[in-house]
């Protein structure tokens, strides 16, 4: 048995070994902001890449080195670059990448934050973008009839769990000459592996399912070798979007049990779907793990599991919402997802609040939608704390 059919559970706890003359048994965590050289000559040589030296965190560092090329190894990529947030890791690959005249398109389906770099930020270089709805492939093959540099998808969406097809998008991007990104933040590395679909760049927000305990932010692109080193790092160690060694060792952490957490929790996900689905106070539910779901078939081709997020529509609007979140005792009101502890969400007055009423009843986020990301508690304990949320809703006047 070699390393190179080792499992992915095996792998996230030994893939990487970077251990000191010391034989630690944790990776080791390098707190330094600076690194010294024998004499002027080396330094000089490091900063001509004559020979390889860490310089200056920000550059490089053994911890991040660690933690990038652990999960460069575990997505199949050539190379990773971590970034301190997640929509570090989405601007840097965008801008690093795409020069004023050029064109991005971008599934409408975006997190909020992605959207605003889409629609505000793009423009104001000169970039050309437009925006597909996700699952309409007449309207991909139109808006890639042209030349365009990128092509950024999310896949499962957020937040109401649109799946779409990542092959049939990289091959109509590939024939425009644009790189296909996707934000695999939903499915999580355990979950589903865009590479081998015919995407070129991976893109996470570490802060998630990563670290997955509410403990530390990071962002992480991945993509070919060529492009992470010629393109991507020179933008990124030049704007200084760097990832803190300790951030990388906490979520080398996460990694060791981030197959036994992301499965674990799609059990959990798949449990509580089941038992919420048609009770009253609920008028809708989604989740790509049920074969009601609109892309039901695709997710059994794309994913490994359903994943851990699920999209409700309570009864009685923004109200039942409210009623419904209040009335929660296990699950928090919060704007992360991923996390060991399950999680709700209210889209419309928080993550997407910044986009128009317009687009968001265009892409399903009602004034009832809630986003729920389920944990590691007893699936038991969710579905009667879910069901009194849904009685709540279901009781507003």
């Amino acid at each position: 048995m070699t390393q190179s059919n080792w499992k992915t559970a095996t792998r996230l706890l030994h893939d990487a070994p970077n251990r000191t003359e010391y034989g630690e048994t944790s990776d080791a965590l390098f707190l330094t902001s600076g690194f010294l050289y024998e004499s002027a000559e080396q330094a000089e040589a490091t900063f001509k890449g004559e020979i390889e030296h860490f310089q200056y965190s920000r550059f490089g560092n053994p911890t991040v080195d660690t933690f990038q090329e652990r999960l460069a190894l575990l997505e199949g990529a050539e190379a990773c670059v971590a970034t301190a947030t997640g929509m570090g890791a989405v601007s840097s690959a965008l801008l690093s990448h795409v020069n004023a005249g050029q064109r991005v398109v971008a599934s409408r389906a975006l997190f909020g934050s992605c959207y605003w770099i889409v629609t505000s930020l793009l423009p104001r270089f000169g970039i050309e973008t437009e925006l597909v709805d996700g699952n309409d492939y007449e309207g991909w093959e139109r808006a890639l009839s042209r030349p365009t540099a990128a092509v950024l998808i999310e896949s499962p969406s957020n937040p109401m769990l649109d799946v779409l097809d990542i092959k049939r998008i990289a091959e109509l991007s590939h024939k425009a000459g644009a790189l296909l990104m996707v934000d695999n933040v939903f499915a999580s590395p355990t979950g589903q592996s865009p590479l081998k679909l015919g995407a070129d760049v991976v893109l996470y927000s570490c802060t998630k399912h990563i670290d997955g305990q509410g403990r530390v932010l990071g962002g992480a692109v991945l993509g070919p070798r060529k492009w992470i080193e010629e393109t991507l790092q020179p933008f990124t160690r030049n704007t200084g979007n760097a990832l803190s060694p300790f951030n990388a060792w906490v979520l080398l952490k996460g990694l060791e049990t981030l197959k036994l957490r992301t499965d674990a929790m799609a059990k959990n996900a798949a449990e509580v779907a089941d038992a919420l689905s048609g009770i009253p106070g609920i008028k809708a539910l989604r989740y790509p793990g049920r074969a009601d779901h609109p892309q039901f078939e695709l997710a059994r081709l794309q994913m490994n599991n359903g994943g851990s997020m699920i999209a409700l529509e309570v009864e009685n609007g923004r109200k039942g919402a409210f009623a419904c979140l209040n009335a929660l005792k296990v699950i928090s009101i919060s704007n992360n997802l991923g996390d060991a502890r399950s999680i709700a969400t209210h889209p419309a007055t928080t993550t997407h609040m910044k986009i128009s009423e317009e687009e968001r009843a265009r892409l399903g986020i009602t004034a009832g939608a809630i986003r729920l990301s389920i944990g590691l508690e007893d699936a038991s304990d969710l579905i009667e704390d879910l069901k009194r949320g849904a009685a709540a809703a279901h009781a507003v006047q």
